[in-house]
């Protein structure tokens, strides 16, 4: 089969709803086509949904890693007190923390993308020359989006891998861990969203002779 009919299989799959057919359609070379296909329409949508609800912007990955900072401070707190005051212990409570974790950070990758945290350089780089520091914006621009399409195509891959094989998380009788890695290729549609909002920020502010190199600030709004 060519590429293009590997890619239309996938699509087909997808409408099926089968998990089974997805994994198999999943593993053609065509995957990348599909995941960064999906990436970059995924991360625009994001990107005009931010535009046009400042308060899902603001608050959506934020509220996602609280949630799952919580989640994961009370399962251990009540773990704590299982095992110390009633001698005894839930199997999932070590085995549903780090998968939270894993939610809280991949969202917060995403948000932070949008502050730029992530070894941003701007020392380094508000030194240098204004089309050196627009190059870098856009270097920043398609590491980012490469990678992002990257993750998306590959935990798509083992998320529905997993659900065909109708894993469950270990200690529990019919938690599928599909569940929790299926969030994975969904933070990262939210990193491209982030990406193309510093991109356009970047284009706007080069063409009307604002500065482009800005302080990063850890836990910052955007």
């Amino acid at each position: 089969m060519s590429i293009w009919a590997d890619t239309g299989a996938i699509f087909s799959a997808l409408a099926s709803q089968d998990s089974w057919e997805i994994s198999n359609a999943m593993r053609s070379n065509a995957a990348w086509i599909f995941g960064a296909s999906a990436t970059v329409l995924g991360g625009l949508l994001v990107m005009f949904v931010y535009r046009a609800v400042p308060f899902v912007e603001r608050h959506l990955e934020r509220t996602v890693m609280v949630f799952s900072y919580l989640a994961i401070a009370m399962i251990i707190f009540w773990g704590v007190i299982d095992r110390f005051v009633f001698n005894n212990q839930e199997a999932w409570s070590t085995t549903i923390p780090p998968l939270l974790f894993m939610i809280m950070a991949w969202f917060g990758a995403a948000f932070n993308v949008r502050l730029r945290t992530h070894l941003s350089f701007s020392e380094f780089r508000t030194a240098m020359p204004r089309n050196g520091q627009m190059a870098c914006l856009l270097l920043d621009a398609a590491l980012w989006l490469g990678f992002a399409i990257i993750v998306v195509t590959t935990t798509t891959r083992l998320t529905a891998l997993s659900a065909s094989n109708f894993q469950i998380v270990l200690g529990t009788d019919d938690v599928m861990q599909w569940w929790f890695l299926i969030t994975a290729p969904v933070a990262f549609l939210l990193m491209a969203g982030r990406v193309f909002q510093n991109l356009a920020d970047d284009i706007d502010n080069y063409r009307n002779g604002e500065p482009l190199i800005k302080q990063a600030v850890i836990g910052g709004d955007v």
